[in-house]
């Protein structure tokens, strides 16, 4: 009982930030807008309580949204339920079809996540040692190639998956027309590991925006070796953001 309260109030707390208004609404429209039309179809992986959802179906896009955490994908049912245009799947992302454990943060589950590796960098890192996973889960996983089977080849995949992003991007194998994924300073070596993966997938062009903020970091698309020079740079307190990968 507790934990259900626990679990409820986790959602509460992140659909008040993830929904945060009209101007925050239009800054991410703005940016998707850029990979995302009218008649389109797009993954989002990782899709928490469904803001970029909800900025993809407002540009006009179809939408394939995976979510594993039981409470939210059950959040995202009862938001979309009157839009044929999205499907929610229960269903975590990896580079091989077959079962993650799931280790979920109740009270912040955003940072639920399939990475070990995750939570032990996470355990003595400022801004982070008072997060705690405190239960597991046994989720089925698909690959993004799977996806792209079942729904068709999408414009634009988001990624947020918190440490698992070179593992989702390594189920992958050709690449669609642009993409994002998190990236963590606490990981930067994750990030560095999905980079690697995009430009063997052909991606040549590449932006990121820090935190929650819907502004490119630069002013015109850099190669991959500036980004990498440009994460290493970056101090600890800026946390995570997002990387943006076109061919």
């Amino acid at each position: 009982m507790i934990d259900a309260l626990r679990t409820a109030r986790g959602v509460m707390r992140s659909l008040r930030i993830y929904y945060g208004g009209r101007t925050r609404s239009a800054a991410m429209d703005k940016v998707y807008g850029a990979f995302v039309h009218r008649g389109d179809l797009a993954f989002d992986i990782g899709a928490h309580v469904g803001d970029r959802v909800a900025s993809f179906r407002r540009l006009g896009a179809r939408v394939v949204a995976l979510e594993p955490q039981p409470a939210l994908a059950l959040s995202l049912r009862a938001l979309f339920a009157f839009d044929r245009d999205v499907t929610v799947e229960q269903t975590a992302i990896a580079r091989a079809q077959g079962v993650v454990d799931l280790l979920i943060n109740i009270d912040n589950p955003t940072v639920s996540t399939a990475s070990r590796d995750f939570i032990r960098a996470a355990e003595d890192a400022d801004g982070w040692r008072e997060q705690r996973w405190t239960r597991s889960i046994n989720v089925p996983a698909t690959t993004l190639d799977a996806l792209i089977t079942r729904h068709g080849t999408p414009s634009f995949i988001k990624i947020d998956v918190e440490g698992f992003e070179a593992e989702a991007l390594a189920g992958l194998s050709k690449a669609v027309a642009a993409l994002s994924f998190e990236f963590t300073t606490i990981q930067r070596d994750i990030a560095l590991d999905a980079i690697e993966r995009c430009e063997t997938l052909g991606y040549a062009r590449y932006n990121a925006a820090l935190g929650e903020g819907q502004t490119f970091a630069h002013r015109d698309w850099i190669a991959a070796d500036k980004l990498r020079q440009w994460l290493s740079a970056l101090p600890h307190e800026a946390n995570s953001g997002d990387i943006y990968a076109r061919l």
